[in-house]
């Protein structure tokens, strides 16, 4: 058991057996064995923004089979070249929300596998990752779509996966619009509910 951060190498690959044994408070993600550390506790705007989306889409799923979640909750990416135990996993995120329609990627862990729709919300700290390192390895691991929102600019990107396995820019939304989510025709999710004061 590593108990302090500071015993973590950042320039070592790490993974998902490693990440088991940090007991330390600090939160940290894996992309394909690098540590990112995650920003401080998510300000009181991010979780509002959070907390009327896992609303409006828990209200859809209820009694529904997709299941939606959100952070802390461990999604285990395998890679997808490789068939691996869990301990050859190397990539552990912690989306902010997250559905998934397939029961057996769900254990007491998490999700093994590739959700079918994730939401991550940016702060300064975090834009990068979410636009680079995880729009990539999201788009890599299958997940069907991958919605940005970002607080300051009231705005949701929206990603859906192609047929060849490529993510293409469907739209960026602003405050005053629904916003349709593509894996279930029919539901929108509501902006100006979700960035109102």
């Amino acid at each position: 058991m590593i108990t302090d951060i500071t015993a973590i190498d950042p320039n070592r690959r790490y993974s998902y057996a490693d990440y088991l044994q940090w007991t330390f408070e600090e939160q940290l993600e894996l992309i394909k064995g690098k540590i990112f550390k995650m920003s401080p506790a998510p300000n009181r705007r991010h979780q509002q923004i959070s907390g009327e989306l896992f609303r409006q889409i828990a209200n859809y799923l209820y009694k529904k089979n997709c299941k939606v979640f959100d952070a802390p909750f461990d999604v285990r990416l395998p890679d997808k070249k490789k068939s691996s135990p869990d301990n050859q996993i190397f990539t552990v995120v912690q989306p902010d929300i997250c559905i998934i329609c397939d029961p057996a990627k769900l254990d007491e862990r998490g999700c093994l596998g590739a959700p079918d729709f994730i939401i991550e919300i940016v702060s300064p700290a975090t834009i990068k990752k979410d636009l680079n390192e995880k729009y990539r390895l999201y788009e890599e691991s299958g997940v069907r779509e991958y919605w940005i929102v970002q607080p300051n600019d009231q705005t949701v990107t929206v990603f859906t996966l192609s047929e060849a396995g490529q993510y293409q820019l469907r739209k960026i939304y602003s405050a005053s619009e629904e916003v349709p989510v593509n894996i279930f025709p029919g539901f929108s999710i509501h902006l100006e509910e979700v960035f109102s004061e």
